[in-house]
C-alpha cells in the first residue's frame, strides 16, 4: 500500500485533520527531540498543508510557505514522517512531493529550509546545499539550506 497524497490550506483542514497533525508534530518535534517550543508560531494559517496517510492514519507530514513568510525564498517546514514508518524511506516520498507542490503552487524554484544538521545529507540528496553557519534553534543543531 502507497502513501496517498494532499494538500490543503489551513480554512480545509478537518477538525480531526488538524488534530492529527499536530498531534504527529508534537510525537515527534516535542517528545521525541525531548525539545520544549512552542510549535504553534502563528504560520500555519499561512501555508499548505502537505498530508502524506497510510491506511487512513497521517503518518507523514510538511508545511509549506509561498516566498516572504519564513525565508526570502519559499520554504518547506515540519517536516516529520512518524517513527512507526521510517523504515519505509517515505522521508524521501514527502520532499519530492514538498518540492513539486512549492512548484505547482506557488510557481517557485528556488526554496529554503532551516534544517537539522544531523540531516544534512537527506537534505543535500535532494539538491539542497548548506547555506549557513550552523546555529542553535530550540537547542537543537541547525543549517540553512537552499534548492535551485
Amino acid at each position: 500500500m502507497e502513501l496517498k497524497w494532499k494538500i490543503k490550506p489551513f480554512e480545509a483542514l478537518t477538525v480531526h485533520e488538524l488534530y492529527d497533525l499536530l498531534k504527529l508534530r508534537s510525537e515527534i518535534f516535542v517528545v521525541e527531540q525531548n525539545c520544549v517550543y512552542l510549535d504553534l508560531d502563528g504560520k500555519d494559517k499561512k501555508g499548505l498543508h502537505l498530508i502524506g496517510e497510510y491506511d487512513g492514519k497521517i503518518v507523514a507530514y510538511t508545511r509549506l510557505f509561498d516566498a516572504g513568510i519564513s525565508f526570502d525564498n519559499a520554504s518547506i517546514g515540519r517536516v516529520v514522517v512518524d517513527a512507526n514508518y521510517r523504515d519505509r524511506k517515505w522521508g524521501h516520498d514527502l520532499m519530492r512531493e514538498s518540492i513539486a507542490a512549492i512548484k505547482e503552487n506557488f510557481g517557485k524554484d528556488q526554496i529554503t529550509i532551516g534544517a537539522q544538521l544531523y540531516l544534512k545529507k537527506f537534505y543535500e540528496s535532494h539538491g539542497f546545499v548548506q547555506s549557513s553557519e550552523m546555529y542553535l534553534e530550540d537547542d537543537i543543531e541547525h543549517i540553512e539550506m537552499i534548492r535551485g
